[in-house]
């Protein structure tokens, strides 16, 4: 099957308001939800928490990271995760939670593996670049960098339905030059990925930024979100197997001094290393 006539069918999907998540999945979206909603207090949100294991470790996890836990006291109980961190950084992870279920639905384990690992490395970079850098929100940097992936871990779901979607043939051509040139593709891609974020009811502003992430246009010197979600992509060292417009762009380790000149940014991946490996362990849970 093209991949044209692939995107034009998951699209039409889109379209018409189906969005089919695999049934692993259903269980965290609907504790993600809840965890969104304005009545939702804090004894709630610790009940909901002990009601999704994957949540609950990633929690706690969380919270044993050198970012959130300085004084180095271990963290063993949910109740204690969440008052260190946060309800919010809480949501954030709830939705981190239905992208790894996602990724625990798919049989090609080494390509999903490499997208969670991506992905993990990303959210972590891209924490550090906001408060480091660009100065965004470090929470907010995170969570963006956590589900930017989201969509391909949608379309692999969904292989089953459009056998070859991902078969070697196909991953070439997600990958290949040429696709740059169709921008119809480009912007089915992009009208996918956004109605799955808008299900998750993640804040416009984040997708926006994400969109960007996926059009690939880096501003000079980096300041917004988007700009550090780029930053976080292109310094991660495990790729996504999907390449984005922004890994074709030509921006590079060898020369990311355009954006900020070699020493500092050695100094701060050196100062940040500890925090990095820290958040990329505890979100890889």
């Amino acid at each position: 099957m093209e991949k044209s006539a692939i995107l034009s069918a998951l699209t039409a999907e889109v379209e018409q308001g189906r969005l089919i998540f695999p049934t692993s999945t259903h269980a965290a979206i609907r504790i993600n939800r809840a965890l969104n909603d304005p009545d939702c207090n804090f004894e709630m949100v610790i009940k909901f928490i002990q009601l999704e294991p994957l949540l609950s470790a990633k929690v706690v996890a969380i919270a044993n990271s050198v970012v959130f836990n300085r004084s180095g006291k271990r963290i063993t109980d949910v109740r204690s995760a969440v008052n260190l961190i946060g309800v919010r950084m809480v949501r954030n992870l709830a939705t981190a939670v239905v992208v790894q279920q996602l990724a625990a639905a798919q049989v090609r384990s080494e390509m999903v593996t490499q997208l969670w690992q991506h992905s993990a490395h990303v959210a972590a970079l891209a924490q550090v670049i906001a408060r480091r850098i660009t100065k965004q929100d470090p929470d907010t940097a995170m969570f963006a960098g956590i589900i930017h992936e989201i969509s391909w871990f949608y379309l692999l779901a969904r292989e089953k339905y459009y056998p070859g979607l991902v078969d070697e043939n196909m991953t070439s051509s997600w990958n290949s030059d040429e696709d740059l040139e169709d921008e119809t593709e480009l912007e089915c891609e992009i009208k996918i990925g956004t109605a799955i974020l808008k299900a998750l009811s993640i804040p416009e502003s984040i997708i926006d930024s994400i969109v960007y992430l996926w059009r690939g246009c880096l501003a000079f010197p980096p300041t917004t979100l988007g700009d550090t979600l780029l930053f976080a992509d292109q310094l991660a060292p495990v790729k996504s197997p999907f390449m984005l417009p922004s890994n074709q762009t030509g921006y590079s380790i060898a020369n990311i001094d355009l954006l900020i000149d070699e020493e500092t940014l050695s100094n701060i991946l050196m100062d940040s290393k500890m925090e990095i490996n820290s958040l990329t362990q505890a979100l890889y849970v």
